[in-house]
């Protein structure tokens, strides 16, 4: 098994190569504007790192959110491309249950990014391993009795570090594909069936059509 991981649903452009049972190379960039710009570089950049080939890759994973829409939809279709390229299965993880798995918690605990418009993406897990609730977009002073005092991780509970008072600075901020390579890794082994690579929307687009717009046909 070689799996190559990607994420692009938070603002960490990030890739992983994993042999099934060790993390081969990672790359990642946080940056929210140029996932579309950094990806491909990326995945070039950790298939050389390994000493390996594109067509060595027998699975391809990737974090299918939450997240913003555009970057988001960078990671899914680059993996989907690579799937059809090179006839190999496309897997999808939640975006959350990666940083919750490199968080390594072993205590009841949330997981938050931020979804922008004074937002969070946010889930609640039992450990580093077990999520218990579906994910949800919500604005944090909205969950403030739910999540006061409970462990904490990711860049929306810095973020409102207010909110989650819980924040543990020492966790991983940012998404690892390496942590999502091994999650599946590990799942893929046990015989789990992961998730379609198809995005995990929370809310609809910012771009969207004007209510009054009238469409004109030609006479």
């Amino acid at each position: 098994m070689l799996l190559l991981a990607l994420d692009t649903a938070t603002p960490a452009v990030t890739v992983a190569l994993h042999d099934g049972t060790d993390v081969l190379a990672e790359s990642r960039d946080v940056d929210a504007r140029r996932h579309g710009e950094l990806l491909l570089p990326a995945v070039d950049r950790v298939l050389r790192a390994a000493g390996r080939k594109l067509d060595e890759v027998s699975d391809i994973v990737v974090g299918v959110g939450p997240g913003p829409y555009t970057g988001l939809r960078v990671g899914l279709v680059t993996a989907a491309t690579f799937g059809a390229a090179l006839d190999v299965p496309v897997h999808g993880l939640c975006t959350l249950d990666g940083l919750a798995y490199a968080a390594e918690l072993t205590e009841p605990f949330v997981v938050a990014t931020d979804a922008r418009r004074k937002e969070v993406y946010w889930a609640r897990y039992a450990d580093a391993r077990t999520r218990l609730t579906e994910p949800a977009v919500d604005r944090p002073a909205d969950i403030a009795d739910q999540v006061a005092g409970v462990p904490a991780v990711g860049a929306g509970a810095v973020l409102y570090d207010g909110v989650f008072t819980g924040l543990r600075r020492e966790a991983p901020e940012h998404q690892s594909a390496a942590a999502l390579a091994a999650l599946a890794a590990e799942r893929l082994a046990a015989g789990q069936e992961l998730l379609p690579p198809q995005p995990l929307y929370l809310r609809r687009p910012d771009a969207q059509v004007p209510a009054n717009y009238k469409v004109v046909t030609p006479k």
